[in-house]
């Protein structure tokens, strides 16, 4: 337990910790919300699913609704992005950055996704969701640089 108590000595680390289990929770949320636009749309991936909306297996209500693709794609884009900034995330926390450089990483990533999320749900117009989209990916970039460059001078 003493290891454990070491590492949440380090505000940097806690940071991360806070910030990715944010997202993190943010991208799992998406599943539910996913779940709600199918069963409010009557609209099902497969037929065993209709019988939460008809007691018949009801091969009318098997398929796609841009409302429930929309939130779906918003899901797919948080897969791919919130998953390199926990990975790059905790290597550029490993590295000991100043923790104000930190938090500013760390927040503006979160930030970023939750608005990127905002715009793509609610269909904002352009170029609303790609600047939530950038913002969050400059900062990654930005974080594996710092990653890269610490290792390359050691």
């Amino acid at each position: 337990m003493s290891s454990l108590s070491s590492v949440m000595d380090s505000p940097v680390l806690r940071s991360y910790f806070t910030y990715a289990t944010i997202v993190i929770l943010k991208m799992m949320l998406m599943s539910p919300l996913t779940s709600y636009f199918r069963l409010t749309r009557k609209v099902f991936a497969n037929l065993e699913d209709t019988k939460l909306a008809s007691p018949a297996l009801d091969k009318k209500l098997v398929g796609t609704d841009p409302e429930v693709e929309r939130v779906r794609r918003c899901h797919l884009n948080d897969l791919e992005n919130i998953v390199p900034f926990v990975v790059v995330g905790l290597l550029y926390a490993l590295t000991a950055p100043d923790l104000s450089a930190a938090l500013l990483h760390f927040r503006i990533f979160a930030g970023a996704r939750i608005f990127h999320t905002v715009a793509y749900v609610c269909a904002l117009p352009q170029p609303s969701r790609a600047l939530g989209f950038i913002v969050g990916l400059t900062v990654t970039f930005s974080m594996a640089y710092r990653v890269l460059r610490t290792v390359l001078l050691l």
